[in-house]
């Protein structure tokens, strides 16, 4: 389960983008990579398509590793945790993610 999820905001700490805040655009689980709103912004030659029949150069957002970015709650950026509640036979009845900082339960 990945501790980073589409929508949350985050802030960059490591790379040419370091200290920005921003939301979570995608998360691809396999490859452990976010792709972060105006961070690690490429631009990328086009030619013409019927989708785009001018062609030219487009910017987007490329993809980061996930272990460059930080889970922002309250304000503060911090680790993410999980805990978990089981019922009295041991069956995991929830799973949910919190902050380490201020103990918060994230949504």
């Amino acid at each position: 389960m990945m501790k980073i999820k589409k929508g949350d905001t985050v802030k960059v700490i490591a790379g040419s983008s370091k200290g920005k805040e921003a939301k979570v655009l995608s998360v691809d689980t396999d490859k452990k990579k976010v792709v972060v709103e105006g961070v690690n912004v490429v631009t990328k030659h086009s030619k013409p398509s019927a989708g785009n029949p001018n062609g030219g150069i487009i910017t987007k957002e490329a993809p980061i590793d996930i272990s460059n970015v930080m889970l922002v709650e309250g304000g503060k950026a911090t680790r993410v945790g999980f805990k978990v509640t089981k019922d009295e036979n041991g069956k995991v009845v929830k799973k949910e993610r919190f902050a380490k900082k201020t103990g918060n339960v994230i949504k």
